[in-house]
């Protein structure tokens, strides 16, 4: 009997749901699902087919598109998420409908007219990290439509998406913002819905070049670290360290980023010795959360480096949360003593160290 083949493409899948869709039947049941019908209706089902997309299956709120181009879905995303935003204009915060979307580029499996895979899994995970009215795509589907659509971009990082089993690089599509080299626009990015954090290039304070590696490691090591945990959201190096050398006001740096903790320290070396310190920022109102300096000899720079880590991360962990938590956020995240220690421990060393 000869074995049946499953049918397999390469294709882009834009997954989406609606941000607080319970809580907003839980309010109005009825009302909401009469508003929600009529925007299917009226704008995203014509939209999804303007740009040549395939509805796959709705689950309640959510939906499942495929696309033959990213391009095409990149772009159903956008003109959505800007009718939504026009749509929401004049509705009462806690009454708006929002969308959260998700876009992967992968090989699918298909049958009987649903798909299934990785490609699929993972569009999925990426809708569920979207902000309201906000798009995130993977590294995959970047490299597909960077220099062909007119958007602002924002690399977020590789992020650990549950039960995907390698971390995906994540892009954030702003489609209010045009592309504008260097230049980010005033309103700044969304604030994830878990805790965030840009740790900049540490500031050589020794006049000694050779010092700028060891500044940069830090921050390096203390990004790959805090990246571990699946609570918090980590913005990758090639992001935060634009900023290198810049003066820039901490408010303005976290509007541009998206973050809501900044995390800046210094080096300086004198003879033997190296001082280290580092500070923790609320980037929302400006003021420091957490500092401390560390004096310490430099007869290993590798095992100093990694010391310093350890301590900053043991530190930085619980000081997000406790501030989270007093500042009213739900500690989805949980953040206790162990959590901090695992953080905490020595990582695998790219230069091949213990």
């Amino acid at each position: 009997m000869a074995e049946q083949r499953v049918e397999r493409r390469l294709a882009a899948i834009l997954a989406g749901d609606v941000a607080g869709y319970s809580r907003l039947m839980g309010a109005d049941e009825e009302g909401t699902l009469a508003r929600l019908n009529a925007y299917r209706r009226e704008f995203l089902e014509p939209t999804i087919a303007e740009h040549r997309g395939r509805i796959v299956k709705r689950t309640g709120d959510g939906i499942l598109i495929e696309f033959a181009s990213a391009v095409d879905a990149a772009r159903c995303a956008v003109q959505q998420q800007r009718g939504m935003a026009q749509r929401n204009a004049n509705v009462p915060a806690d009454q708006r409908i929002e969308l959260r979307i998700g876009i992967h580029v992968g090989d699918i499996m298909i049958e009987e007219g649903d798909i299934f895979g990785d490609g699929v899994n993972i569009a999925a995970r990426l809708e569920s990290i979207a902000q309201p009215g906000g798009i995130c795509i993977s590294d995959d589907t970047y490299r597909q439509v960077r220099g062909k659509l007119d958007l602002n971009f924002q690399d977020s990082g590789e992020q650990e998406l549950k039960n995907i089993a390698r971390p995906v690089r994540v892009y954030q599509l702003r489609p209010d913002a045009p592309a504008s080299p260097g230049k980010t626009p005033a309103s700044g990015l969304a604030l994830p819905d878990k805790p965030s954090i840009a740790v900049l290039a540490f500031q050589n304070l020794s006049g000694d070049l050779e010092q700028e590696f060891f500044a940069d490691g830090i921050a390096e090591e203390i990004i790959t670290a805090l990246s571990k945990a699946h609570w918090l959201f980590v913005i990758a190096r090639n992001s935060s360290f634009t900023y290198k050398g810049k003066s820039v006001d901490v408010r303005q740096l976290g509007r541009e980023l998206g973050v809501r903790y900044v995390l800046e320290g210094s080096v300086r070396k004198a003879g033997n010795r190296v001082r280290i310190t580092a500070q923790l920022i609320d980037a929302t109102g400006g003021h420091q959360v957490w500092a401390d300096r560390y004096d310490r000899a430099l007869e290993d720079i590798f095992a100093v480096q990694d010391e310093i880590t350890r301590s900053i991360i043991g530190a930085i962990a619980p000081g997000i949360d406790s501030a989270h938590t007093r500042q009213g956020y739900s500690r989805a995240w949980p953040m206790g003593a162990r959590d901090a220690c695992a953080l905490a421990r020595p990582t695998a060393d790219a230069r091949g160290l213990p």
